[in-house]
Order: C-alpha cells, then sequence, then structure tokens
C-alpha cells in the first residue's frame, strides 16, 4: 500500500492515514497501518532485524488524515509528554448534518465507552464511569443541508468528536453508528487535517497539514 508520507526525519515519521486502515493491529486482523509503515522503513533504509516504530497517538479506523510516529524511544516518549501536557495541536475538519445554531462554541461533556459494544455515550458530569471531553469547533461554510466544521480537540477520548457533535444535533455526514440519517456504506466526513507540536529533539515548531480527499461531499468545498 502506497502510503503518504508528509515529513520524516531521524525521530519522526508523519503520515498520511488512508480511511479504513486500523492504526495498529485489531481483532479484524486487517493489515494495520503501523506495520505497513515498519515493513517500509526496513525496504527503504534496508534495515536487519526488527524496525522500532512507536505509536503515540491514534486515529478511529473510518478516519483519514496526518498522524506522527516516533522512530526512535526517545523521540516516543517525549511526544508521549508532549500529549499529556496537552502541547500537541490536533485539528480535523468534519462535515455535518445541519447547521449549527452558533458559529463557534466550546463543548464540553462526559463520555462512557462501552468497549464490548465499541459504542461512546455521554454520562452525567458525576457519573464515575465518564471522562471529560472537550473540543472547539468552528463553521466554515454551509452547502446543500451539509456544515464543514473545523474542529479543534483538548482531549482525546474515543469517538469524541462524532459523539459530541452528534450529541448537539449534528451527526457527521456517513457516521451510522452516531447519526441515523446516514446511509450504509457512505464514508465517515471526518479528516485529521493538521498536528503541530514541539520537535522532541530540536523544540522548534512542527506544523504540518494533510488535505481532505476530492470527492463528495468534501468537494462541496
Amino acid at each position: 500500500m502506497n502510503i503518504t508520507i508528509l515529513y520524516e526525519d531521524n525521530h519522526l515519521l508523519v503520515v498520511e492515514k488512508p480511511v479504513n486502515i486500523p492504526v495498529q493491529e485489531d481483532a479484524s486482523r486487517d493489515k494495520d497501518l503501523l506495520t505497513i509503515l515498519k515493513e517500509d522503513i526496513k525496504v527503504r533504509y534496508n534495515k536487519p532485524g526488527n524496525v522500532y516504530l512507536a505509536l503515540v497517538h491514534r486515529l478511529d479506523r473510518p478516519v483519514g488524515g496526518v498522524m506522527v510516529f516516533a522512530k526512535t524511544s526517545k523521540a516516543a516518549s517525549r511526544l508521549s509528554n508532549v500529549i499529556r501536557k496537552n502541547e500537541l495541536t490536533r485539528k480535523y475538519l468534519a462535515v455535518v448534518r445541519g447547521t449549527p445554531k452558533r458559529d463557534q462554541a466550546k463543548l464540553e461533556h462526559y463520555l462512557y465507552k462501552d468497549s464490548r459494544k465499541n459504542i461512546v455515550h455521554t454520562v452525567a458530569a458525576n457519573d464515575k464511569r465518564g471522562k471529560k471531553a472537550v473540543l472547539d469547533y468552528e463553521v466554515l461554510s454551509t452547502k446543500d443541508h451539509l456544515s464543514l466544521v473545523s474542529v479543534k480537540l483538548h482531549t482525546g477520548r474515543s469517538h469524541q468528536i462524532r459523539v459530541q457533535l452528534s450529541e448537539i444535533g449534528l451527526p457527521l455526514f456517513g457516521d451510522q453508528k452516531y447519526g441515523k440519517q446516514n446511509k450504509k456504506g457512505q464514508q465517515i466526513a471526518l479528516w485529521a487535517h493538521l498536528l503541530e507540536f514541539p520537535h522532541p529533539t530540536t523544540k522548534e515548531t512542527i506544523s504540518i497539514q494533510s488535505p481532505t480527499p476530492n470527492e463528495y461531499p468534501w468537494n462541496l468545498w
């Protein structure tokens, strides 16, 4: 599989994750992105033995866009620290059904994941099962009863964007799990658009973007 490399040096590998590929091995046993990238590094650099490549953050399987991997244990440790301190900026583009009542807002919910069913629910703030989820959204454009929305994550909960936007009546286009209006076979319109973070060794700011696919509904804009 041909994976687009957006940035690479001795410490980092930043790629554009294709949609519908798991980031690491799961129950499906489908080829995962981490394995594909390790195999690619082994071939490109003619490396003997096992290749070190660390997963430091995740994207849901249906979601595509920019992802960073660590090529050294030092980079992995420092990137994990950057994420823990909320110094990793993550921006997404999403196409939602309907028009938001407010052009921009901060959303705060408490989310509980039912791992057995792989579905996330909003719960009350005092529910001990819930984890706080925070994001900012901004409406960029509206067309044909769909809205293009920019989302900045402040926390990294499972299915967070999908659940929080659905909770305010704006389900993602194509998301059958959290949007009853969507039809089977539609692709979820959620794209990891930008990552920005301090380089693990030089400390300079790395800012990398991944353009959305040239297909419906993205090409409405």
